[in-house]
């Protein structure tokens, strides 16, 4: 069977490092907060190209902590799109704030700009446009701050175009972590600094505490397996677009998300009328699949308290997206049987 993703090819290329790497965390005496952690904030700068690169537990972590930077606070409202993994509204619900969802575009599955704009309101502090999949997404002008949703979309990027944007080091992504981790990214020094004292209960002294806020370090153990891993990024891009294009090459007649030159492809997407149907067919050919995601905001039974107007093109995603196997590690027999299984379809 073709995974859909296997972690442990990952971690067989990099355990000999990685053991290294864990003496010399161990044996350092610095757990938290330490060189690791400072040399990859350094290096996640440089290749962000911004002034700052802040790590942090997660990639909800940087939402919240980035929007708190920003001043959302409890009954501000924050635009997001509808299609999206849930910790996008998640993060602004943790500041007491509203996720207000829009619409996606029926192509991209992108924030639809329009939709956003009209979603407006004078509580309205802030817009997360998400780059889902790994695909670019447009930046809504609305005179607001912009936190971009960066999460799947790391190397998509040319520079940033909001206040911040924030990365997720969840295993699976293209720059994986072998746990939990996020980075919010920018040139701001207000933004960064706030964000610093936020990720540590608020201190800036031993014990001194000028911002109420929880735990959301992230460890030396984390951050050097992240060190290892960045170098390989554009190689593994690489590997995905080819992977993705060859997919796309065997069935263009399919219903795929709309390509971009910078799309990343943390995922390749494509759509059909039948999912059950087209996942069966696959799954019989020897193919396995996963489905990223069978709701829309809208649908969510804890926030489908939010909708204020229809989104009924994040919720026809929802019904009709299929995730395919495309991760660097996929050997090209494995992708010779996912394209013989799409001819088929």
């Amino acid at each position: 069977m073709v995974p859909v993703v296997d972690l442990s090819r990952r971690a067989r290329r990099y355990l000999d490092a990685f053991q290294a790497a864990t003496a010399r965390v161990v044996t350092s005496g610095h757990v938290l907060l330490g060189p690791e952690l400072e040399a990859l904030e350094e290096e996640l700068a440089v290749w962000a190209g911004t002034r700052h690169a802040v790590g942090v537990s997660s990639g909800a972590a940087a939402i919240q902590l980035g929007l708190s930077a920003l001043g959302v606070g409890p009954g501000d409202e924050v635009i997001v799109p509808a299609f999206t993994a849930v910790p996008t509204a998640s993060a602004v619900c943790a500041l007491g704030a509203i996720p207000v969802p829009v619409d996606v575009d029926p192509v991209t599955a992108a924030i639809d700009l329009d939709a956003a704009h009209q979603a407006v309101t004078a509580r309205t502090r802030a817009v997360v446009p998400v780059h889902l999949y790994g695909r670019p997404a447009p930046m809504p002008e609305l005179d607001v701050p912009v936190l971009e949703d960066a999460a799947q979309a790391h190397g998509a990027l040319a520079g940033i175009a909001g206040a911040a944007a924030i990365y997720s080091f969840y295993p699976t992504k293209n720059v994986g972590g072998i746990g939990d981790g996020g980075v919010l990214v920018t040139d701001d020094d207000e933004i960064a600094a706030a964000v610093r004292r936020r990720r540590v209960h608020g201190m800036t002294a031993q014990y001194v505490h000028t911002d109420v806020a929880q735990n959301f370090r992230l460890s030396e153990l984390e951050a050097a397996w992240l060190r290892l891993v960045l170098p390989d990024l554009s190689a593994g891009n690489e590997r995905r677009r080819a992977i993705a294009a060859a997919y796309r090459a065997a069935a263009p007649g399919l219903a795929w998300q709309a390509d971009h030159l910078r799309h990343v492809y943390h995922l390749c997407v494509v759509r059909s009328a039948d999912r059950d149907e087209f996942r069966a067919h696959l799954l019989d050919c020897g193919v396995a699949t996963a489905v990223h995601y069978p709701l829309a905001l809208t649908q969510q039974p804890a926030y489908a308290r939010y909708t204020r107007t229809p989104c009924p093109e994040a919720e026809a995603w929802a019904t009709s997206c299929t995730s395919l196997p495309c991760f660097p590690e996929l050997t090209d027999g494995e992708v010779g049987i996912v394209t013989a299984a799409l001819e088929k379809v």
